[in-house]
């Protein structure tokens, strides 16, 4: 150790040091690193920033993977492991921009529609990841589990606490809209929130259903006209065509009947006037 003019002594104070700082990894590389310097492989600032370099990657690691417990996005995708050539109606450098996640900045809608098994759902994980990786506040949920949640706030008295946790998030994904039936109530519990984080917080939905659909979703079309109207004023749409991906190896085998169509999805509406008045959570809690 003497080309590094480190002696025993001073490596266990090292040594003491990392521990002190709680840095285990700093501390399982130092041997090696030091031995670099002793061959003259790095400068003694290289191998400061090696040192840290390799710290930082595991406490990165375990940040990333903190947050996406939080975030429940325990079903890890990733779009490089998306297949966008079985999918030639999507555009792949459209998906790419949005991973910049420029969107979150300002606050829009994504809404990712198209047939059951297109990959609207590993798009919108994808996202998520992306958006945690990036260091921002993510949470997903299908609708049913996010009504069910709010239907059970509203009964113990804590919706707006509820709401207040949905808003936190940076970005919010809400997936499978349209495929179970809203509970009674649900479509409006469902405003509430939307409202609540409206020009505040982005989202990405995904859906099987034509926005013209909605009101069969929540089975009320003023309160779809409300979400609506809400959801399209700052939208980002994209339309997924095609097969699904998970049954491909077995296309020949689905009836026709069974054949999806595509869904069309109208252009956002303009804005006019306040929307129908809905049930507010102070009449809630009246």
């Amino acid at each position: 150790m003497t080309g590094t003019g480190a002696t025993p002594a001073t490596l266990d104070r090292v040594r003491r040091h990392l521990v002190g700082l709680k840095m285990p990894r700093a501390l399982e590389v130092l041997d090696h690193i030091v031995r670099q310097l002793e061959r003259g492989e790095l400068s003694a600032l290289d191998a400061i920033d090696a040192l840290l370099a390799e710290e930082l990657t595991i406490r990165e690691g375990r940040r990333i993977k903190a947050a996406l417990q939080m975030a429940r996005l325990t079903s890890i995708k990733t779009l490089d492991s998306f297949d966008f050539s079985f999918q030639p109606s999507l555009d792949r450098n459209r998906i790419l921009a949005l991973a910049q996640l420029d969107f979150i900045n300002r606050h829009e809608v994504l809404h990712l529609l198209g047939p059951p098994g297109t990959g609207k759902s590993h798009l919108a994980l994808a996202l998520g990841v992306e958006a945690v990786k990036a260091g921002r506040s993510v949470y997903f949920t299908t609708l049913a589990d996010l009504v069910a949640s709010l239907a059970k706030a509203e009964r113990e008295g804590s919706l707006r606490e509820r709401i207040r946790f949905l808003c936190r998030p940076q970005l919010l994904i809400i997936d499978e809209i349209g495929y179970l039936p809203v509970i009674a109530g649900g479509g409006n519990l469902v405003f509430q929130l939307v409202n609540a984080r409206y020009e505040r917080g982005a989202m990405v939905l995904t859906s099987n259903r034509g926005f013209s659909e909605w009101g069969d979703v929540f089975g009320d079309p003023v309160v779809a006209t409300a979400l609506l109207d809400r959801l399209l004023h700052h939208a980002i749409v994209v339309q997924i065509e095609g097969a699904s991906y998970r049954l491909r190896q077995h296309a020949d085998l689905m009836p026709d009947t069974t054949r999806v169509r595509p869904i069309t999805a109208p252009q956002p509406p303009r804005r006019r006037g306040r929307p129908p008045k809905l049930r507010s959570m102070d009449q809630d809690a009246g």
